[in-house]
């Protein structure tokens, strides 16, 4: 039903209809008039942060860890140009996010007011869409647009730029009608294209399936899909690091992650498969290295929500347009109408190959001496919390890799990381909106040092709000990754790769209100994470780690899946010929 309301009721109402039950956000001048309604109701819970990009950050772990899109509010000028990595973010990653940002009143657009930014200019590159606002009447059918776009089809940011004379008028209210807007994606795949994929899967002899976060973004359905097709075929599954939890990592057909700093088993896996199934990925340089070499011998299919993303880096044989769960559930009909064929005695001579290179077990350390090694403390940390209810976030360097290593996820949404951006200073305030969306639930962010700095002031959100998020950080004293690079590519010139003013976390903690725990020695590990899980509010964990550890396997530069480095710990003895076969 149609209603008159001003500009910042409607919304207020408008967030109310779409379902909205948090907000985070910064008041500022231009936001006013929308923080006066927020007061006045209580049905949204309005989450104070101490930085715009914090919200943005927050807004994308509450979307990764429940489904539904995040939402931020923030003022105009700094407040909305504080908010464009957050934007950026969820971008390059794909999570629905509706940024409402104020603005100058619309006759002052131009006039280089107070707090004036061209904000839909500044963000028309690292938004989905995004619009300014300048008729109340138009205001509320704008924003429910909003969530529709940032919701369907390829997931992602939106912005809207609403001035506060628009706030203030008074205007003509209406519900949400999704069926009205012009945005409406292909969700349905082609089923010739899907036959064709069908066809291929039946003559296979070396397939593998390669997942990505799209298969997440697609919905809990879509993982269902993927978990009944894997164990239905037999093929072997690996993921990128942003799909990780949609096939249980407890499953005997997973490979773990590939790419970069992937598993020696999915990286020689995908290298030397023959028929290659991208589900919800993007190719993107993380995983493929050097485009000539990735996966030279495989026919490609790749099953995808965005055409822009199909052929954009590697040429494929079988595009499917379409949203990964719709696709699945048509693939999985027609295969098993067709009598779910499989060339049986190729993929079990597959799978002695794959498990010959399993054999070389490349995650394997040796925890000696008395200083922690950063792989034993996530093992730890694995071990300790596995059978919690439980969400990992992480920033970003060399600990995201082991995390994603080392720990392990049986289902999806229960890992949030920057993939694409790369984005220090991600993992606390996304932490902050995990913990916001799960309030029983454990939340631990994964942390080195560098990057939790770059977000510490979030400590008082956790606080004020009493979100007993943990924050485990790996604390090398270096640029972990920086350092890492510097040491195998720059001739062991570790320019400004460390910090020689890092503050005590524990005092840190116990200035913010929070509990601070330093563990150095890996005799203290266990008791020291049980003295962290059973606090019952937020924690810095301070673990301090060996300095100079690398993190492999890792591909080089240049280098093709084959040719990764391994860590010391490792049976060097393997060697790979070609054909990628391993010689023990």
């Amino acid at each position: 039903m149609k209603r008159q309301m001003t500009g910042a009721k409607m919304i207020v109402q408008a967030l109310i209809d779409q379902g909205v039950d948090t907000v985070f956000g910064y008041p500022g001048g231009a936001v006013l008039p929308i923080y006066d309604e927020v007061f006045q109701q209580n049905s949204i819970k309005h989450i104070l942060v101490r930085h715009e990009q914090g919200a943005v950050h927050a807004a994308e772990g509450y979307a990764r860890s429940t489904g539904k899109p995040g939402v931020v509010l923030v003022t105009s000028g700094p407040g909305a140009t504080n908010a464009v990595t957050g934007l950026t973010d969820a971008l390059m990653d794909s999570i629905p996010i509706i940024v409402l940002t104020g603005q100058v009143p619309t006759f002052m657009i131009g006039s280089d007011a107070f707090q004036e930014a061209d904000t839909v200019g500044i963000t028309r590159p690292c938004t989905k869409h995004n619009w300014l606002v300048k008729e109340t009447d138009r205001l509320a059918a704008t924003i429910h647009e909003a969530f529709h776009v940032a919701t369907a089809g390829r997931p992602g940011p939106v912005l809207v730029d609403i001035p506060k004379d628009v706030q203030f008028a008074t205007g003509t209210y209406a519900p949400p009608s999704p069926s009205a807007s012009h945005y409406q994606p292909k969700v349905k795949g082609d089923l010739e294209e899907i036959t064709e994929l069908v066809a291929a899967i039946e003559k296979a002899k070396r397939p593998v399936f390669y997942t990505g976060g799209g298969v997440i973004n697609s919905g809990p359905g879509a993982s269902q899909l993927l978990r009944e097709l894997v164990e239905a075929t037999g093929f072997p599954i690996t993921s990128t690091l942003m799909g990780l939890g949609a096939y249980p990592a407890s499953g005997d057909k997973w490979l773990g992650m590939l790419g970069m700093h992937g598993l020696y088993e999915a990286n020689m896996t995908m290298h030397g498969c023959d028929l290659l199934i991208n589900i919800g990925a993007r190719f993107d340089d993380r995983i493929t290295g050097v485009v000539d070499m990735f996966s030279p011998k495989s026919k490609k299919a790749h099953i995808d929500i965005d055409a822009s993303s199909i052929n954009k880096v590697i040429r494929v044989d079988i595009p499917i347009l379409g949203d990964v769960g719709h696709v699945l559930e048509d693939l999985l009909k027609i295969w098993k109408s067709r009598g779910r064929k499989t060339d049986k005695e190729a993929l079990g001579k597959w799978w002695s190959q794959i498990n010959e290179w399993r054999q070389m077990d490349c995650l394997k350390f040796k925890q000696t001496g008395n200083t922690i090694k950063p792989q034993y403390a996530l093992d730890r940390l694995e071990a300790l919390t596995k059978d919690h209810d439980r969400y990992i976030c992480t920033e970003v360097g060399q600990h995201q890799m082991w995390a994603a290593q080392y720990m392990g996820f049986e289902d999806p949404n229960r890992w949030m990381t920057s993939g694409g951006l790369g984005t220090m200073g991600y993992g606390f305030p996304a932490s902050i909106g995990v913990q916001m969306a799960h309030p029983e639930a454990l939340v631990i962010n994964v942390a080195g040092e560098a990057s939790w700095l770059m977000n510490m002031q979030e400590m008082g959100t956790a606080v004020q709000y009493n979100l007993p998020v943990k924050q485990f950080i790996l604390n090398n004293e270096r640029l972990g990754m920086v350092r890492q690079w510097q040491e195998l590519l720059h001739g062991e010139r570790y320019s400004q790769s460390w910090s020689e003013a890092l503050p005590d976390f524990v005092k840190l903690a116990e200035a913010f209100g929070a509990k601070g725990i330093l563990c150095q020695d890996p005799a203290d590990l266990d008791d020291a994470i049980m003295e962290m899980l059973n606090h019952d509010g937020p924690v810095i964990f301070d673990c301090v780690v060996e300095k100079h550890e690398n993190c492999y396997p890792m591909i080089p530069s240049g280098k093709a899946h084959n040719e990764m480095i391994m860590g010391e710990n490792v049976d060097t003895q393997m060697a790979i010929d070609k054909d990628g076969a391993v010689l023990v």
